[in-house]
């Protein structure tokens, strides 16, 4: 407990922790709250500090303070790349925050990035403790598995459309726990995997980044999220590995794919069928077969580019490649050939890259954007691809066994 002489930034959750000549001073905050900025600068400002460490990667950092970093995106590279899982996850946090500062008033992380300037503007050493977000998302994605994926995903779809106002229990939870856990919804609190892998793993990442901190450092302050602080300062007190090792092993995301045994077999039988219906029913019945493969692919796949509002050429794209499924090399899907040419025929704009993290709360607004859109084409696409497949390989069965 303070007293009524003991600096504004004491009556907020801290904890020190000393070790290897060093002395941490790890600030809890609220991302939501006014208090928290007050206290970040009294703490940098009468604290005694040399350095300032934030829960910040170089990524979250930039979004907070170049908000036309985002339109220097190239949304070709993205899509290309198959990184759209993770530029949608960004964007559902990037509406999340925005919808925060509309009710609350402040700018979500504003306490950051408060100790950012003031630390620059003192001349103190700063430094970026946390994951990068891109890391964390994808090693979660892989802890989750498939079902895990699917509910993280509608999770992080209804964080983009709803517009509801957060109620005042779910706000305070807010001050007390973590941005990145508060964007993924109730998914999160019922999800060890995903507790794990975005809080847990955090603590130990950047209990690990403090003890790696330049020669001279001896009084630091670490501005975190208050539901990192028990974990932080119990880290950073008792792991015994060199901090290079542990962040070596939170780095680390398996690029070993795994063998799609199902899609594997699935996509045999079918071919097993049809190439039974030549060999058993003649040139008719398997004629018959392939072509209910090839209208039903193509048509579910054109008609999700259709719901996606795609261009006529983005529709064609679709419809050529979903049938040729079982001759494309995995994570090639139709929604990336549509995606593309939607991307490459309706080059998005300066304008609508600043409109976007508005656009996305709102469903006129997703077929509005010609960013969004592009991403609902790959979405939409691939969704109408998989009907197909399911639906024509039904369709292939009763053909053959009826």
């Amino acid at each position: 407990m303070t007293d009524a002489h003991s600096p504004l930034w004491q009556s907020q959750p801290h904890a020190i922790v000393e070790r290897d000549g060093i002395r941490y001073t790890l600030l809890g905050t609220a991302h939501v709250s006014r208090a928290s900025v007050d206290a970040v600068e009294n703490a940098i400002e009468q604290g005694g500090f040399d350095t300032v460490a934030v829960e910040l990667d170089a990524g979250r950092l930039q979004a907070l303070t170049d908000p036309d970093a985002l339109a220097r995106l190239n949304l070709v590279d993205v899509i290309r790349k198959g990184r759209v899982a993770m530029f949608a996850a960004n964007l559902a946090l990037a509406a999340y925050q925005r919808r925060l500062a509309e009710q609350l008033g402040i700018e979500p992380g504003a306490e950051l990035k408060r100790a950012v300037a003031v630390a620059k503007e003192r001349g103190l050493g700063l430094e970026l403790i946390d994951r990068e977000v891109g890391l964390t998302f994808r090693r979660a994605s892989r802890r989750l598995g498939f079902f895990g994926r699917m509910k993280l995903g509608w999770s992080l779809l209804g964080g983009l459309l709803t517009s509801e106002e957060m109620g005042e229990d779910e706000i305070e939870k807010l001050k007390e726990g973590d941005m990145l856990e508060s964007s993924f919804g109730e998914f999160a609190q019922s999800s060890p995997a995903l507790y794990e892998t975005v809080i847990a793993e955090r603590d130990r990442y950047m209990a690990a980044r403090l003890r790696e901190l330049p020669a001279g450092a001896k009084e630091v302050l670490a501005v975190v999220g208050a539901g990192h602080l028990a974990g932080l300062a119990r880290h950073l007190a008792e792991d015994a590995p060199a901090p290079g090792e542990i962040r070596a092993e939170l780095e680390a995301v398996s690029t070993k794919r795994r063998f799609p045994w199902f899609t594997t077999v699935l996509m045999a039988l079918i071919l097993g069928m049809i190439a039974w219906g030549f060999w058993q029913g003649g040139a008719a019945l398997g004629t018959r077969m392939l072509l209910d493969w090839v209208v039903i692919t193509a048509a579910l796949a054109a008609i999700g580019t259709i719901a996606a509002a795609g261009h006529p050429l983005s529709v064609l794209a679709s419809a050529v490649a979903a049938p040729l499924k079982p001759f494309r090399p995995p994570g090639v899907s139709p929604g990336l050939f549509s995606a593309l040419v939607e991307a490459h025929l309706r080059k998005p704009a300066y304008g609508d890259f600043l409109a976007l993290r508005d656009d996305v709360q709102t469903l006129k607004g997703w077929y509005r954007n010609r960013v969004s859109r592009a991403i609902l084409n790959f979405i939409l696409t691939n969704l109408g691809s998989s009907a197909g497949v399911w639906i024509a390989g039904l369709r292939i069965f009763r053909t053959l066994f009826s």
